[in-house]
Parts: C-alpha cells; sequence; structure tokens
C-alpha cells in the first residue's frame, strides 16, 4: 500500500519562513552597515567629498537584471537596491540632491525619490542653471537635469577645469513603463576612478545653426541644443558613443556649420534598455 503524499505546509510555516527571511535580510542590510563604516575609516571618505560611484553603481544595476527571476517586479528590486545604495552612500558622505523642477515638478521629483530614496534631502530649483550652480558652490551634492530639452545651455558652466561634469544618466536600467522614466543627467564632482566613459558629453558651440545641420546630426549622436536667438549659432550638448568626437565635427562641418570652440563636460555609461519580456521568470 502506497504511502499518502505529504501534506503541504500550513499558512503558519510558510509565515515562519517568511519571518526568518526578513531577519536575515535586515542582519545582512546591518552587516553591510558595519563594512561602510570600516570603509569611512580606511578611505576616510568624509575628507574627500562624493562616495557617489558611477560606473561602480551602473555596473550594479546592470547585473541585478542578469540575475533577477521570479515573481517580484523588477521596478521593486531596483528601487529597493536604489535606495540601500544612495543612503549608504549618503551615510558615507552626506551630500543633496538639486533638481531642476522647469521640466515638470512631479517627474522630477519620483526621480530623485525613486534614485535617491527618502534619507537624501531633495532641493528643487525652478531651473537648470541654479542646480548646478547650487552643485558647483558645495563640496559633494549632485544635480539633476533633463536629458532630453532644455531652455538655457547650462553645460557651459562645465567646461573649466575643477567644474563639476556630467558623471550618469538616469534611469540606469531603461525599460517601458518605468516609474522614474524621466532622462535625467546627473552633475556632480567624483573622482577619476570612478568615472564610466562609455559615452562622452560635449559642450559645443556652432554658427550657421538650422534645421539641416540638425538632421544630418541626429542618426550620429544625442543632441540637446539651445538656438542663439542674437545669431543664427546655437549651444550644443552631444553624446558620442565610442569617443569619435572627430566624426562629429566633420558631421556638423560637412552639414554648413562651423565649430566655434567645443569641451568635455562628461561622461557616462551607455544606456542599458531592458528586453520588453523583462527578466526571466523562474
Amino acid at each position: 500500500m502506497s504511502n499518502p503524499p505529504p501534506s503541504p505546509p500550513s499558512l503558519q510555516d510558510l509565515r515562519k519562513e517568511i519571518d526568518a527571511i526578513d531577519e536575515q535580510v535586515h542582519r545582512l542590510l546591518m552587516a553591510r552597515g558595519d563594512i561602510i563604516d570600516r570603509l569611512i575609516q580606511v578611505k576616510k571618505t568624509q575628507e574627500v567629498g562624493s562616495a557617489f560611484r558611477p560606473a561602480r553603481e551602473a555596473s550594479m544595476m546592470r547585473e541585478l537584471v542578469k540575475r533577477h527571476r521570479g515573481i517580484l517586479p523588477l521596478d521593486t528590486i531596483e528601487s529597493i537596491w536604489r535606495v540601500i545604495i544612495s543612503t549608504f552612500t549618503y551615510v558615507q558622505a552626506p551630500f543633496s540632491v538639486h533638481a531642476d523642477v522647469s521640466v515638470g515638478e512631479s517627474a522630477m521629483r519620483d526621480s530623485a525619490r525613486f534614485h535617491f530614496g527618502f534619507v537624501v534631502p531633495y532641493v528643487a530649483h525652478f531651473n537648470a542653471q541654479a542646480a548646478v550652480d547650487a552643485v558647483a558652490k558645495s563640496k559633494g551634492d549632485l544635480a539633476l537635469v533633463s536629458a532630453i530639452a532644455s531652455r538655457t545651455p547650462w553645460w557651459n558652466a562645465l567646461e573649466a577645469d575643477g567644474a563639476p561634469k556630467i558623471i550618469a544618466r538616469l534611469p540606469f536600467l531603461e525599460r517601458a513603463d518605468h516609474p522614474a522614466a524621466l532622462p535625467v543627467f546627473l552633475v556632480s564632482r567624483v573622482a577619476d576612478d570612478a568615472m564610466v566613459t562609455e559615452v562622452q558629453m560635449w559642450s559645443v558651440r556652432v554658427s550657421g545653426w538650422n534645421a539641416d545641420v540638425a538632421r544630418a546630426l541626429a542618426p550620429l549622436a544625442e543632441i540637446v541644443a539651445v538656438p542663439d536667438t542674437a545669431f543664427d549659432g546655437a549651444a550644443l550638448l552631444i553624446s558620442v558613443a565610442g569617443h569619435d568626437f572627430e566624426a562629429i565635427k566633420f558631421a556638423l562641418i560637412e552639414a554648413g556649420a562651423s565649430v566655434r570652440s567645443s569641451a568635455l563636460v562628461g561622461s557616462h555609461a551607455t544606456r542599458y534598455t531592458v528586453p520588453s519580456g523583462g527578466p526571466a521568470r523562474s
């Protein structure tokens, strides 16, 4: 006579398993905090400014997508990790996030809170230039500004030696229906070895700017343009993948524009788009 199949676990048993996992997660977070405390002592992070590491964070978020499985939405996992990373970064060296809300206050606030949580102070500014100026006067603050449009060429202030630079493009993980989908640049001062240089950001001033030049450049690079209403020029912020800026300059000249000046004003990781199907489900 065959033995009856084992009875399924009770709700009480399953809840005990969940409680045990929750306790492990909490203990691991506290252990992470202990390591960060030792890191502060070893690196003396609070004496050198921002502890933000865009190259490391971009890599961490990509690995998160690769290993994620199961029923828990990627939105939830990403937001949890963003809060963990940003809060521990803040613990190492306190900073504020200065946001340009001229592109929409609710969207910018959602982006800031999703990526940096509620512990990091949030400061709203009425334009991008004010946000960037606040960062320039700080020790290690960050600025969030639109990555797709601007009313003023705020990036001109990043050209000087020692000025803050563009260090990241958020969100790190792009996908349809992202809860913080607003494309933004992150501007700050960080150590050179913390930068990721897959995409270079160039501030370019041109004369002879018109719709034909813009169309010629569109297939080659992402551009934010602020035309000069007094002349036929424009201030451009150009994203150049592969470090081939000379090809962009050649395309501008071929299209009839003249390059008056150019300066490297930062860099960021290549845009990482999560496949439409999302992470695999186990």
